[in-house]
């Protein structure tokens, strides 16, 4: 019998077992996966760095920063570089730079002079019913117009959750800007406020690591080094008078006083169905349309573009192939040889859920293609690689707050059961660390009240070598 069993090596599974394990607790990690890390996949490929999945880690999230620094992680950490000057948005077959500033938007004509004028106005818009649940694009409409949303919002949750603006729920997305509007009345003046105020932009606070993002798994794992099973595939978890039984293909059974289910929703679902259907029916109805991933390397004098930014985003009525691109080596140093450059392509999502049909070659001629036109690429590339998530990224549409809530009603009702996971309270690595934590004292305080053992002490640092 062991304390707790979390179910999923991902990112939110061994921050869970990590956080739990500095508790005192007697905590086994179980992945179907021969290796942990979930979707964070870092890979050197001939000089050049390719992230399979997510790429960054957003510094505004403190419990990420606090894992870095109690993994002895801070020396690794690559800032986003200063050669981001301009973010780009595709519109005519170009690419528009706007500045990288609160009045970016006003400053540059990407928008036209009704839009910009409009998106003053919104200083004047009263403020909005809290308790409704809009889709982003009606937020945007409600409060900045019609052409901010489709030009701007609508490829930037393209680009940030492979969503469309039109179904993804503002109040799951992008939650705080509903308490902004409500305490400032706001948008514009609350930004402003905060520039004021030495605040920086968002797009400012991204960092990674010298080696990637699979450096935080890679830790992880090593400092959890004996508590891991990978290659071990649960079928079935079940409550027994004594605590959860967690049943496994071909590696016998698990007894645990508690469980964790840190897995993506669709394996979650079936696991949780006979014990918690409730959970279980919430859980499965969270959408994650496929994804791909292209990276390819140029020379850098095959590039005509000045790559002076993160990327580019593309608006849907644009009809680009790609919903947007990351200029990898422009971003963090060490993502490129020397005159080299690297370019990340994301494909698909809810925009395109169909496109990975294309294959490999194809998807890489998607982006070849889009790249000649509107990066200027000539030649083939130096370097290409395909990855294909047949489950992407967790949808947060209309009514999602009120899906998580009843999946955290559910659990809190069921003795020993505890969840987490991207599809809760935000898909990036930075919110998945924020809730593996939260969740993590949930089931620490729960174990402590059942036999309100005493906490064994752990160093508050744990030294990983690189």
């Amino acid at each position: 019998m062991i304390d707790i069993a979390v179910i999923g090596g991902g990112v939110s599974g061994l921050t869970t077992a990590w956080a739990l394990m500095r508790r005192g607790h007697n905590v086994v990690v179980l992945e179907r996966q021969v290796q942990v890390g979930g979707n964070a996949v870092s890979e050197r490929i001939n000089g050049f760095l390719m992230e399979h999945g997510p790429s960054t880690i957003n510094a505004t999230v403190p419990q990420a920063g606090e894992l870095s620094r109690a993994l002895g992680l801070d020396d690794q950490i690559v800032p986003l570089s200063d050669n981001v000057r301009s973010r780009y948005l595709a519109r005519g077959g170009d690419l528009s730079g706007i500045p990288v500033h609160p009045l970016g938007f006003l400053m540059s004509n990407y928008l036209s002079l009704s839009a910009r004028l409009r998106l003053l106005g919104e200083a004047f818009v009263p403020r909005g019913n809290i308790t409704s649940d809009e889709t982003v694009s009606d937020y945007f409409s409600r409060r900045f117009g019609a052409e901010f949303a489709d030009r701007i919002m609508d490829p930037l949750v393209g680009g940030l959750y492979a969503g469309r603006a039109d179904c993804l729920s503002l109040q799951s997305v992008f939650p705080k800007l509903s308490e902004l509007e409500q305490e400032h009345g706001s948008i514009m003046r609350a930004v402003l406020k905060s520039r004021l105020n030495g605040g920086k932009m968002p797009g400012k606070r991204l960092f990674s690591w010298e080696n990637g993002v699979a450096t935080l798994p890679q830790a992880l794992s090593r400092v959890l080094a004996g508590r891991i099973r990978t290659g071990v595939t649960v079928s079935k978890v079940r409550q027994t008078a004594g605590g959860m039984k967690i049943e496994t293909l071909r590696h016998g059974t698990v007894q645990a006083r508690a469980v964790v289910m840190a897995t993506q929703p669709h394996v979650a679902a079936p696991l949780l169905e006979a014990m918690l259907p409730d959970a279980a029916e919430q859980i499965a109805g969270i959408e994650a349309p496929p994804v791909a991933v292209v990276f390819l390397g140029y020379k850098r004098d095959a590039v005509e573009h000045p790559l002076d930014g993160v990327g580019y985003l593309s608006p849907s009525t644009e009809g680009n192939a790609l919903t947007g691109t990351q200029f990898s080596s422009t971003m963090f140093a060490g993502r490129a040889p020397e005159g080299y450059v690297s370019l990340t392509a994301y494909l698909g999502g809810a925009r395109n859920p169909d496109v990975h049909k294309a294959g490999g070659k194809g998807l890489i001629a998607m982006a070849e293609d889009e790249f000649c036109r509107l990066l200027g690429t000539r030649g083939q590339p130096a370097l290409s690689r395909v990855r294909v998530w047949s489950r992407g990224i967790p949808q947060y549409n209309i009514g999602h707050r009120d899906r998580v809530a009843r999946i955290q009603a559910a659990t809190s009702d069921a003795a020993g059961m505890f969840v987490t996971g991207n599809y809760l309270s935000g898909p990036s690595m930075g919110a998945c660390v924020a809730n593996a934590m939260e969740v993590s004292g949930q089931t620490s305080a729960w174990l402590n009240k059942q036999t309100d053992p005493k906490e064994v002490p752990l160093p508050d640092r744990h030294v990983v070598s690189r």
